[in-house]
């Protein structure tokens, strides 16, 4: 057997109040991007500024840490301050907005060095309300509904109506060939849809030489 990662994605119906979680949802993830954004350009900013006085070296204010794990632990010492909705929606919309941040930076960090490979990527900009909505999952309980196979779950929104069945990723599921990594819900043009990243099991093809293999079609003269 060997084990891929595989996407199932599925149109969603939520509920009108069920919309407005999503929207919150993934706003809170933007909020989160943006927040860490900020806190790195403004210390870029004042290293910039420094060495334009003729400070360098140890002199300078330190560099921001921007690893996905310091952003969380940042944000945890300033959430209750500088958004003290963020009970509203679940942890992991917070964290996957810095987390998102933290692999941009990433990107923008090796190509800037020439350590990546292809188009040069830019540094990263500040997300605003026309941006793609979009919410990452990795924790909590989110997954396939156990009363049908027309309904997902998802942290904090609950039980969400699916537009087609879910049958063929439960089926796998059921019979422990696939588990479900993470979810990730999206607006595209106007509609709902959850997409979820599934490890799955596959049987390895069999490449065994056959001693003696038929010919199909031929004839002897």
């Amino acid at each position: 057997m060997n084990t891929v990662v595989q996407a199932y994605r599925f149109a969603l119906d939520p509920t009108p109040t069920q919309e407005g979680a999503l929207r919150s949802h993934c706003g809170a993830q933007r909020f989160a991007y943006n927040w860490g954004l900020a806190v790195v350009k403004a210390n870029l900013d004042q290293r910039a500024a420094e060495r334009s006085y003729g400070i360098g070296g140890d002199d300078l204010t330190p560099v921001v840490d921007w690893s996905a794990y310091s952003f969380r632990k940042h944000w945890n010492q300033i959430k209750e301050e500088t958004a003290p909705w963020w009970a509203e929606n679940s942890k992991e919309a917070y964290s996957s907005g810095v987390a998102n941040l933290a692999a941009a930076l990433s990107n923008w960090s090796t190509s800037r060095s020439g350590k990546r490979k292809g188009r040069r990527v830019g540094f990263p900009r500040f997300k605003g309300k026309r941006s793609a909505l979009s919410c990452r999952f990795s924790t909590g309980a989110f997954g396939l509904a156990d009363a049908d196979r027309r309904h997902v779950r998802l942290p904090r929104i609950g039980i969400v109506r699916t537009h087609e069945s879910t049958r063929k990723l439960a089926r796998r599921v059921d019979a422990g060939t696939a588990r479900i990594r993470s979810a990730t819900v999206s607006l595209r043009r106007g509609r709902w849809f959850v997409s979820f990243s599934v490890q799955v099991r596959r049987a390895e093809p069999d490449t065994r030489t056959v001693d003696s293999p038929s010919v199909v079609g031929w004839i002897s003269g």
